[in-house]
């Protein structure tokens, strides 16, 4: 697949850019004519992309759960390349576990990661896009986000709240010619199933046996997962480009499937209960009306 080249080149910002997503969307932006300042814990793990790229890319020592260090990743976009027209949050992992099984500390991290991480970003680069008139913010979420099952409630509780605060955001900053795209994939053939990226809590007796399928399918799905990063990126880098991006991007047939079949679940649960819900109203109270 031959990567898009655009008239216009634009300057984003990618968190976890040193592999899976991040880095296959980096290449992209590169192959597009676009700069790329890649946000990564170790800088020499895209050192490849620097050296074949000198003019148009830059890492930058970031870790996304420093909310303190955001403005100064922005600051360091515009000292070298003057504007900052994409941020992708894009970093992140997951922890396998039944609630009683997943602690404070990993679901709060994963909270950083996911949620108060990027949200700092977000704040960091609004009064840039602001003043540019122009800009897209690109959350990474995942089909996980806005559904789950047994043994990721920490991951799909992080990805759901970002994808509600974004939605939010996007309402807010669209007037302002700011753009928001919450992408949602199925499986994709990054390193998001490898150990590095996956943490398993200890199985429980009282779990072992309820959660043993889901973690030997997270834990084995690594090579063998259907979706294509760099068409991914390919599909992300021509959206931002484009005149329109949607504020739900699902990628993979699978993310297609899974939550078209979620909508119609919650519609049919929404008409069944309707009437006990319309109950709870005052007999005499007025439609309601509100500004938005």
């Amino acid at each position: 697949m031959t990567a898009p080249t655009f008239k216009t080149a634009q300057t984003w910002i990618i968190t976890g850019a040193s592999r899976g997503f991040g880095r296959a969307i980096a290449a992209s932006a590169l192959a597009a004519g676009d700069n790329v300042v890649a946000a990564v814990r170790r800088p020499e793990s895209v050192a490849d992309l620097e050296a074949a790229h000198p003019n148009t890319f830059q890492a930058v020592n970031f870790d996304v759960r420093d909310a303190e260090a955001a403005p100064g990743l922005i600051e360091a976009a515009l000292a070298r390349f003057g504007r900052v027209d994409v941020l992708v949050n894009n970093a992140g992992r997951a922890v396998v576990g039944a609630v009683e099984e997943v602690g404070d500390a990993p679901l709060r991290e994963l909270m950083d990661l996911h949620l108060f991480g990027p949200a700092a970003l977000v704040r960091a680069a609004l009064p840039v896009m602001r003043g540019q008139g122009s800009g897209t913010i690109v959350q990474m979420s995942s089909q996980g986000g806005r559904r789950t099952f047994p043994g990721v409630s920490a991951y799909c509780a992080s990805k759901f709240a970002l994808e509600g605060w974004s939605e939010s955001l996007a309402a807010e900053v669209a007037p302002f010619g700011i753009r928001v795209m919450i992408v949602e994939p199925s499986r994709f053939r990054t390193d998001f199933n490898t150990a590095e990226t996956l943490e398993f809590t200890e199985a429980s007796e009282v779990y072992g046996e309820a959660l043993a399928a889901v973690r030997a399918d997270m834990a084995g799905a690594d090579g063998r997962q259907e979706g294509d990063p760099a068409r991914a990126a390919d599909i992300i880098t021509t959206l931002v480009h484009g005149d329109e991006v949607p504020l739900r991007l699902p990628l993979g047939a699978e993310a297609v499937q899974r939550l078209s079949a979620v909508y119609r679940q919650s519609l049919d649960d929404v008409g069944r209960w309707a009437e006990t819900a319309r109950s709870a109203d005052f007999d005499d109270a007025a439609p309601s009306l509100r500004p938005f």
